[in-house]
């Protein structure tokens, strides 16, 4: 059973070696850790333009290892919809990659592990959780 979603800043976290965010993935892993396809995106690029490509994407690949991919499918797609039209109706649109993250995260009945609560806080119903990044 997954029962939290690893946002792309946590990820990043986690690869930089930020203790309270390693400490907290490590568990959190028993109860089930996922990534959203569009944060691997995302952190691929940040992997492939990076001083260190190849010792980066290897690190990448460990982390991977404890947590199970999740791919934007129809449900994820009809929240995501459903969430941008509402948004959009209020003014308070946040950008589609971190739209998408947060409707994989409903649409999948997960915890949100992010530190950028101000933009998914927008999303209706989301439960999230956030961590200072200290080193």
């Amino acid at each position: 059973m997954i029962r939290y979603l690893v946002d792309t800043d946590w990820a990043i976290h986690y690869l930089n070696g930020h203790a309270s965010i390693t400490a907290r993935l490590q568990a959190l892993e028993p109860e089930g850790l996922a990534l959203s396809v569009v944060s691997l995106a995302e952190l691929y690029e940040g992997v492939l333009y990076s001083t260190k490509p190849a010792e980066n994407e290897q690190a990448l690949k460990d982390f991977l290892g404890g947590v199970q991919l999740i791919g934007v499918d129809e449900a994820t797609a009809r929240r995501f919809g459903q969430e941008r039209g509402r948004l959009r109706a209020a003014g308070r649109l946040i950008g589609d990659v971190d739209l998408l993250i947060g409707a994989t995260a409903l649409a999948n009945a997960l915890t949100l592990l992010t530190n950028n609560a101000r933009h998914f806080e927008r999303l209706e119903g989301i439960a999230i959780e956030s961590l200072p990044a200290s080193v």
